[in-house]
């Protein structure tokens, strides 16, 4: 047991003080950056709106299932179709927060050619699909969104504080802790050199790395202690940059849904530029790049794993700090669940709804159904994956807009 908590004692304690630096800019981005500033540049189908889209996204700290709706809501408020596709690519693969926890236990260099990637895979997948597909045009329906900051300088820092250290926890606070656990068990469980054997097959190693992660649900500061668990049993630098960057970028309710909204041409262009992006940084890395720039900082972690080493005082505190943060989330998570199902009623219709995973999908929905008419009260049972709807509303209208918000209806 002591072999598996000190390593996952120390990935805590070297992520903590940039993970709880990443929550606080994630909150000052949500309060300070109005919604509708992320569509008002991306109408065009030219290389400038892609561009911004890219730019837009890469700071963002949006899970491939939650920039779903947003980028939908892009495109019902007049972005093209190519400067959705390159926020949908841009968004998950990094953000804020999973830029200070890459540097935190993999290094600068991870750091900074992270984002980097994530721009010009975006760049790439928005220019195909702006050259490849035609724009059916903007939808306009009535479901489009728009999500009002609080006024005054003192209201919204409250509000930055109540989102990244609450609702942003609460949405990826348990895929953190599931990365947590699994780079916890890697480092123990797999052989010292596991990857090593394939050391010279570096692309093999990137394709076994896509096969795994594509299809999963990981989100980009979730896969980084990953990475770097990987990384200590003989992965290639490139392969696991390959993880951090394909495995947050989608997942198979992401592929279900871009397929269904965006066609089937758009997924396959999103995808090939998501893979080909990945591996041709991957293969860079590992063939172009000094191996010793991408190692120095997981032997580090590796040496303090097992020497049991020091922590700072200040990497201590902060790792305290966030794992209190992150179990009070946690737990008001799980409670606001339990009081939604102890006060479902009889006279509400339930909606049972594919493809919720976070905070922003659940308020994308309540939002959009309050406003059909005869809609009297909406609730999000966000664990359970329903909508309770109370009012006279036809029901095939609410089914209609689950279906148009990229959610699927389950009959």
């Amino acid at each position: 047991m002591q072999a598996y908590l000190m390593p996952l004692v120390v990935l805590v304690a070297e992520m903590a003080p940039y993970l709880l630096l990443g929550f606080l800019i994630a909150g000052l981005l949500h309060a300070f950056v109005p919604r509708t500033v992320y569509a008002r540049y991306l109408s065009g189908n030219d290389f400038r709106s892609v561009f911004l889209a890219a730019l837009f996204g890469v700071p963002l700290p949006l899970c491939s299932c939650g920039v779903i709706p947003t980028a939908m809501s892009m495109r019902r408020e007049g972005a093209s179709h190519a400067a959705t596709v390159s926020f949908l690519i841009a968004t998950p693969q990094t953000g804020v927060d999973s830029i200070a926890a890459t540097a935190s236990l993999l290094g600068l260099p991870f750091a900074l050619l992270r984002p980097l990637a994530a721009l010009v895979t975006a760049l790439g997948g928005g220019a195909l699909v702006g050259a490849l597909t035609r724009d059916s045009g903007v939808e306009t329906a009535a479901t489009t969104t728009h999500t009002e900051l609080p006024a005054g300088f003192g209201a919204r820092c409250v509000e930055a504080l109540k989102y990244g250290f609450g609702q942003m926890m609460q949405d990826i606070g348990k895929w953190l802790v599931v990365g947590l656990v699994i780079a916890g068990a890697i480092t123990v469980l797999v052989p010292d050199g596991f990857f090593a054997e394939f050391g010279d097959r570096p692309l093999l190693n990137m394709l076994l790395v896509l096969a795994v992660s594509a299809p999963m649900y990981l989100c980009a500061t979730g896969s980084v202690p990953i990475a770097a668990a990987l990384m200590l049993k003989g992965l290639s630098p490139g392969a696991a940059f390959v993880l951090l960057m394909a495995g947050p970028a989608t997942n198979m309710a992401a592929i279900l849904v871009i397929g269904k909204v965006l066609g089937r041409k758009t997924l396959l262009l999103y995808l090939l530029s998501i893979i080909v992006g990945a591996m041709t940084f991957g293969l860079g890395i590992d063939y172009l790049l000094p191996r010793e720039w991408f190692t120095a900082a997981s032997t580090e972690y590796a040496a303090a794993c097992c020497h049991g080493a020091t922590l700072p005082w200040w990497k201590t505190a902060s790792a305290v700090l966030f794992t209190v943060l992150l179990v009070v989330a946690l737990v008001r998570r799980h409670q606001h669940t339990e009081v939604e199902q102890q006060t479902t009623k009889t006279m509400e219709k339930a909606y049972k709804i594919k493809g919720m995973m976070c905070n922003h999908c659940k308020a994308n929905v309540e939002r959009n159904l309050a406003k059909l008419e005869g809609v009297e009260a909406v609730r999000v049972d966000l664990e359970a994956g329903v909508a309770y709807v109370t009012g006279t509303v036809e029901e095939q209208k609410v089914i209609d807009l689950i279906n148009e918000l990229g959610y699927e209806y389950i009959a």
